[in-house]
């Protein structure tokens, strides 16, 4: 494949090559600084991070040590510590960070995570103001662009042996711009939806109601501040929130990836020594993590990076690879050697999806996550998604980079690359989509000014900058043309800064 723009990184070099189809544009991106955690191995002490314009601070989730870091950025985009805030006294640890104005919200669980959590509240420079309770497991945090709401994901995820299961909800603070003390508290509930038929949607925890199933990930907010739309990852689906009446007006499911389509292939062995990208009679769950709201004209979209997430508990456990399935014979007459483990048998699958007759063996395979992004209208109707893109891509960096070979084989049998976070950012008139993948330890970079045709603009490698696990990205315009990338890793425990500029 046809080789083009280099993508500066400061200290290295990072080749793009290009997509099917597909030119890169010419993006040039500048590693200016990185801070690093200072964390005992495996642990994760830096994971979202948010900025202030205000202070020009960044403000970073520690949930090792139960802290809120805060870093000072200079002009010139270095990064160093100021202080760091103690949030043991509030509970189990921080999830997520927000700021707007004069105010930072943080997202903390409780000691026990099915009980319920809060969002506390602090000037810019880490003294506290206030403790607003939220739901079960509060797992992200959002301001609204007008700054008027502090919305909250509340995840409710069960416990271990899956004999608590609280109801997922969004915690809708109304501030109004005013005095923290005047600050009051909505709590919109899937309560309604108890009886609804929910197509595409998945409610298949044991006992469990709809509220109690729907597990809230993460928000994306309207251009007018109006309306919310909150990814539920395992559900693989998408709802819909009014802010203003705090009511959840929709929930939409995302369907299923056809991997039987050649631009949906993938790589679904990491024992067959080899990157055997393929299609094979599999459907795909999104099942979106981070979620990033555009606007083009007057129509609202909403981007999805497709992780992909099982239920995978001591109580209760979906996850199972294909070879342990009993396959239906008439669907699948080949199910023998389909369950070879350099086949389709090593790929992760769900026990509770795929038995349509309710006869005791599977009529469909399902994968977790869709190794991809998409893009969603404003009703959850799916307008792009980037296919089988990202594999092979790696695929062919996986032949000038030896960095990222081993994920390329020991990744294919789970959700491959894993993109979890994404967040878009406008340089000279056009929309970029920036999207971490986790395991692959990259960033790509798609112009996405036309949701119909998005076009690959670049890759980071952030593995050879010594960075593990983007978990959090934050996009900083800085001038027309030019912006700052935030990068926070949860393996190498860092926070960089990419100058991005066209």
């Amino acid at each position: 494949m046809k080789k083009l723009t280099k993508i500066s990184l400061g200290i290295s070099l990072a080749s793009c090559i290009a997509l099917p189809t597909a030119s890169f544009a010419d993006i040039s991106l500048t590693k200016l600084s990185t801070y690093a955690e200072e964390c005992n191995e495996g642990k994760s002490c830096a994971e979202i991070s948010a900025f202030s314009a205000s202070s020009n601070r960044i403000y970073t989730t520690n949930a090792e040590e139960n802290q809120l870091r805060i870093l000072d950025v200079a002009a010139n985009g270095s990064l160093a510590e100021f202080s760091f805030i103690d949030l043991s006294g509030y509970g189990g640890g921080p999830n997520s960070v927000a700021t707007h104005g004069n105010y930072i919200a943080v997202a903390i669980q409780a000691k026990t995570k099915t009980d319920i959590g809060s969002v506390v509240i602090f000037d810019l420079d880490g003294n506290f103001q206030r403790e607003i309770f939220a739901g079960a497991l509060p797992d992200m945090v959002t301001f609204t662009p007008n700054g008027e709401y502090l919305l909250v994901a509340n995840e409710g995820e069960p416990n271990d042996d899956y004999t608590v299961d609280p109801e997922g909800s969004v915690t809708v603070i109304s501030s109004g711009n005013s005095d923290v003390s005047n600050w009051t508290v909505t709590h919109a509930t899937f309560t309604n939806f108890n009886d609804a038929e929910l197509k595409d949607v998945r409610i298949f925890g044991p006992g469990a109601s709809v509220a109690q199933d729907l597990e809230p990930e993460y928000i994306a907010v309207s251009a007018d501040s109006k309306t919310a739309w909150i990814s539920l990852q395992e559900n693989n689906a998408l709802a819909k929130l009014d802010i203003a009446s705090a009511t959840i007006t929709d929930v939409f499911g995302l369907g299923y990836k056809k991997h039987q389509q050649k631009r949906n292939a993938f790589d679904a062995s990491n024992k067959d020594d080899a990157i055997n990208i393929k299609t094979w009679p599999t459907k795909g769950m999104y099942q979106p993590d981070a979620i990033a709201m555009y606007q083009r004209g007057n129509s609202t979209f909403i981007l999805s990076a497709n992780e992909g997430d099982s239920r995978d508990y001591d109580g209760f456990s979906e996850e199972v690879r294909v070879k342990d399935l009993t396959l239906d014979s008439e669907t699948f007459p080949d199910a023998e050697s389909l369950q070879e483990s350099t086949e389709l048998g090593r790929l992760k699958t769900t026990t509770a999806t795929g038995d349509i007759d309710n006869d005791g063996d599977h009529d469909e395979i399902y994968s977790y996550g869709a190794r991809s992004f998409s893009i969603w209208n404003a009703n959850g109707k799916r307008v792009y998604d980037s296919g089988s893109d990202f594999e092979r891509f790696l695929a062919e960096y996986a032949d000038q980079d030896e960095t990222k070979e081993p994920w390329v084989e020991n990744r294919s049998d789970d959700k491959g690359p894993e993109p979890e976070s994404i967040i878009t950012g406008e340089l000279s008139g056009e929309t970029y989509a920036f999207i971490g993948l986790e395991r692959a330890n990259g960033i790509f970079v798609y112009n996405i000014s036309n949701p119909n045709r998005p076009t690959p603009a670049g890759f980071i490698n952030i593995e050879s900058e010594g960075e593990i696990g983007p978990e959090g990205l934050t996009f900083i315009k800085k001038t027309e043309s030019t912006g700052w990338l935030v990068v926070t890793s949860e393996i190498s425990n860092t926070v960089s800064i990419y100058e991005v500029s066209i």
